[in-house]
């Protein structure tokens, strides 16, 4: 399966503006520390798109970063864009903390580079769970349109979730298509400031899966994201019910 390609953060001048912005904005929520030495820093987010994910932990070289715990479709950090991370290898762990748990615990590392922005999605089901970091090439649009990228992480009991096309009603044409689970997009240019009805559709057919609205605000950057069970006939269908929704990189 296709990965992402990761492509250089442009502007150092940028990132370490967005570095400022989310080091500013203080919730009492999160346990990171603030540092306001940008010069050898990266900067994370985390999305659980793990089905029935609950408790869940992000640490960092065997460090707590987080205070409120993470569940399924649950953002870290979520009232900024994303928390600074020194620079180099690093040793992540996430996972439940609650004493006898079932859920997998995802211990991974990964060489995070100065002045680059990434996502971690967590997914699949708790007791299989895993992860996918990709990079956000953060640029801010010259105009007033935003950026959008999608990524799949619909989940099937049979392993072989759909590829999807994503269809514009405001474009009347596809603007993503023949996406694979687990496979993340680039950026492209969207419209902003206009409502658009977004359909997520079986590759290659007029099946729809889900739908939903988005007014996304001009010269920021998003990332749509379809999650949940592939059919809403399986086990526990109802509670994690396949939903294209969205969150801010920057």
């Amino acid at each position: 399966m296709k990965r992402i390609k990761i492509i250089k953060v442009g502007g150092a001048a940028l990132t370490l503006a967005i570095l400022a912005l989310s080091c500013t904005r203080e919730t009492g929520k999160e346990v990171a520390i603030e540092d306001n030495d940008f010069s050898n820093k990266t900067l994370v987010q985390v999305y659980d798109a793990t089905i029935n994910g609950a408790a869940t932990h992000v640490f960092i070289d065997a460090k707590q970063v987080t205070g409120s715990a993470l569940a399924y479709a649950t953002l870290f950090p979520s009232t900024s864009y994303a928390f600074s991370v020194d620079a180099g290898l690093r040793a992540f762990s996430i996972r439940n903390t609650t004493a006898g748990t079932t859920q997998a615990p995802i211990n991974f590392s990964e060489n995070m580079e100065v002045n680059k922005q990434y996502t971690i999605f967590t997914y699949d089901t708790t007791t299989a769970a895993k992860q996918i970091t990709v990079v956000n090439n953060i640029v801010i649009p010259a105009d007033t349109t935003a950026r959008v990228k999608f990524a799949n992480f619909i989940w099937s009991r049979t392993g072989t979730g759909p590829a999807v096309d994503v269809y514009s009603k405001l474009r009347s044409a596809n603007v993503f298509s023949n996406i694979a689970p687990t496979q993340v997009t680039e950026y492209i240019p969207y419209a902003a400031a206009v409502a658009d009805s977004m359909i997520v559709r079986v590759a290659g057919t007029a099946i729809a899966l889900d739908t939903a609205v988005f007014n996304f605000t001009r010269k920021r950057s998003y990332t749509l994201i379809f999650r949940g069970r592939a059919t809403n006939d399986e086990a526990g269908g109802a509670l994690f019910p396949r939903t294209l929704a969205a969150f801010a990189n920057y």
